[in-house]
């Protein structure tokens, strides 16, 4: 994919060895006392980020790596097992040499997110926001857990290689991640086709979610571990979330001894690509509170 530059602030893109992993990530803001590291969700890469990147990085260091499988970090079919990518996270923050960081997680980033939080690595995390995440319940959009079904999946990803099967895809991929697909911008589409024609991504995605995902949905579920968590937790949830149900958030906010809730209105799966300001705007408080604790001048 080529490199971008977002306005005032540079989103630089660099690539470092974790666990011979060769992994690409995107860096902008000042090395200040508080890191943001944001993690992608399943489909995406470190990009989908660029609608909030800059605004943040005004004020905090931010990192966005591509989870292995995905965007240009190496590709992992078969290496998965749970609780794989949280460690992974950690291993991605020793390469970088972040010692604690706030760990914001899309969907399978917020899985990853709270596999960090809960297996042996909750003191790195100084704050959790958990977007839209996998992990908090069964409930799934049918037509992911049809991708389970054997030879099904390998069908759908050797018909989305061909162009009416790429269009189809993009197609499925934004009416069901957004209440509003034709208000999406073009970079998010542009982004699509690019990681659909990269050699093997497809393949290694399916790998993942089949790791993730049984004939019933979600399998991998923390949410009787919510209140174990050891950091402020802000859920953010689009109200017309169409692949994981806005009950989850729900559900979780209990569950959570420092949790808070925002609820964005009008918004599907992706809010931070949907409805970036109102994402942002939930988002301030909760820094600007952790902030505000550790001393920092943000």
């Amino acid at each position: 994919m080529p490199s971008r530059d977002q306005g005032a602030i540079n989103i630089k893109s660099r690539t470092v060895q974790v666990n011979h992993l060769r992994t690409h990530y995107l860096s902008a803001g000042p090395g200040q006392d508080i890191t943001l590291v944001l993690l992608h969700g399943g489909g995406e890469s470190a990009w989908a980020w660029r609608w909030v990147m800059p605004r943040l990085a005004e004020r905090f260091r931010v990192l966005a790596p591509d989870l292995p499988g995905s965007g240009k970090s190496d590709l992992v079919a078969g290496k998965y097992v749970a609780g794989w990518y949280g460690s992974f996270v950690a291993d991605f923050l020793d390469a970088v040499q972040i010692q604690r960081a706030v760990v914001i997680g899309h969907s399978l980033g917020g899985l990853a997110a709270l596999q960090m939080a809960l297996n042996d690595h909750g003191e790195r995390v100084r704050g959790l926001v958990l977007v839209s995440s996998a992990g908090l319940g069964r409930e799934l959009n049918p037509a992911l857990t049809l991708m389970t079904l054997s030879g099904l999946g390998e069908w759908s990803t050797l018909w989305a290689l061909t162009p009416p099967g790429q269009l189809q895809r993009l197609g499925w991929r934004a009416n069901g991640c957004f209440a509003h697909p034709a208000q999406v911008p073009a970079e998010w589409y542009l982004d699509q086709f690019w990681l659909g024609m990269r050699p093997g991504l497809l393949g290694d995605q399916l790998a993942v979610f089949r790791s993730l995902i049984d004939h019933q949905g979600q399998s991998e579920i923390v949410l009787d571990r919510l209140s174990d968590l050891p950091a402020p937790t802000l859920i953010v949830w689009g109200n017309s979330d169409q692949i994981i149900p806005v009950a989850h958030a729900q559900e979780a906010e209990r569950r959570v001894r420092d949790g808070r809730l925002a609820i964005i209105s009008d918004c599907g799966h992706m809010p931070h690509v949907e409805r970036p300001g109102l994402f942002l705007e939930a988002l301030d408080p909760f820094l600007a509170k952790l902030a505000s604790a550790s001393g920092s001048p943000s």
